[in-house]
């Protein structure tokens, strides 16, 4: 029998925690610098220096640091962000096809920056223009925290305990939310209908330094509550019975799940749209390199994600320069296939 630490944990564990952290820093890392060199303009080494030397007159400077930098740091929070909330959701409901997209909650804060964009704009006692930057995020988290309460009451009632009727009601919520986007679209000006494209497809061109850093800085504060989390998951993953037979708060910690899922979502899709798929691939990953252990699997699920969305964001950037495909539509395309692979080899596993 191999020893075991004071929480019954092997001694490697740790070793192994910080070694597939470091290696996800490092991936993304690379990444990042890859993609901002790639482009339709090249980026020259002393381009890097060039806020040291207060030289950004060139072209390809100004480029790097005003442009692509930025764009690039906003992908790795907002990817950082969609990958957290999908191992949360799949910790939540005991599933590795769960994703916060196909559960209606990226949907439903679509929804409610469509109806700001469309019902707000046109009342009477509009926001001024100053707060609307910020009217946008805050009607965003509003409708992904409704949508997470909503499927959770819903499921309750209508479904108790079934994880499929679970997804169902998702997929049910996620067709509700959309219908009103497209209703907010019919209704909608020549203005306003190009905004509500941007929710549709999703895209990173908008990125600048502020939203780079409020984004970044959004899953690295959630990343440490989320750790505290990460032992009840566990003990959730052998069931809701088990898990208060323990002394686990289940109803406590479904709620703090799915306020973090709805914060990260909504503070995501505000600012970029729906970009679908990151919270379903990066988790399941994660899960066969690290395994299913909580405490492992969201920081990596993270750094994977971020990883994710960087290699998206460049493709879609240079694959048919010099028109750039929304991201949204390019993460779709990925994903959607690797989903139904799960789907298939879940099914398997249902029947083997």
């Amino acid at each position: 029998m191999s020893p075991m630490d004071a929480l019954g944990r092997p001694p490697h564990a740790e070793t192994a925690r910080f070694g597939a952290g470091a290696a996800v820093l490092t991936l993304v890392a690379l990444l990042l610098v890859a993609t901002v060199q790639w482009g339709a303009m090249p980026i020259q080494p002393a381009d890097w220096l060039a806020p040291w030397r207060a030289d950004l007159r060139s072209g390809s400077a100004q480029v790097l640091w005003e442009l692509r930098l930025p764009r690039a740091v906003l992908a790795v929070g907002v990817g950082a962000s969609l990958g957290l909330a999908g191992a949360l959701t799949q910790g939540l409901f005991r599933n590795p096809l769960a994703d916060p997209g196909l559960l209606g909650i990226t949907s439903g804060a679509a929804c409610a920056a469509a109806l700001v964009l469309t019902v707000g704009a046109e009342s009477p006692s509009g926001l001024p223009a100053a707060w609307r930057p910020w009217a946008l995020p805050s009607a965003a988290l509003a409708g992904g925290l409704a949508v997470c309460f909503m499927l959770d009451r819903l499921a309750r009632w209508l479904t108790p305990g079934s994880v499929a009727g679970l997804l169902l009601t998702g997929l049910a919520l996620n067709a509700l939310t959309m219908a009103i986007v497209g209703l907010c679209t019919y209704v909608a000006t020549d203005e306003q209908l190009r905004s509500l494209t941007f929710w549709t497809l999703g895209s990173l061109a908008g990125g600048e330094w502020m939203m780079a850093a409020l984004l970044l800085a959004l899953p690295a504060l959630s990343l440490p509550w989320c750790l505290r989390l990460a032992n009840g998951l566990n003990a959730l993953a052998l069931g809701e019975a088990v898990a208060g037979h323990v002394g686990l708060d289940v109803a406590r910690l479904r709620y703090q799940v799915i306020a973090l899922v709805a914060v990260l979502c909504g503070v995501a899709v505000a600012w970029c749209g729906v970009i679908g798929f990151i919270g379903l691939m990066a988790p399941h990953l994660a899960r066969t390199w690290v395994g299913a252990d909580q405490r492992r699997l969201m920081p990596v699920s993270a750094g994977l994600g971020a990883a994710l969305l960087l290699a998206a964001d460049t493709a879609a950037r240079t694959v048919a320069l010099p028109a750039e495909i929304p991201v949204g539509i390019f993460t779709a395309l990925l994903g959607a296939p690797l989903f139904l692979a799960l789907l298939r080899n879940a099914t398997r596993a249902g029947t083997a």
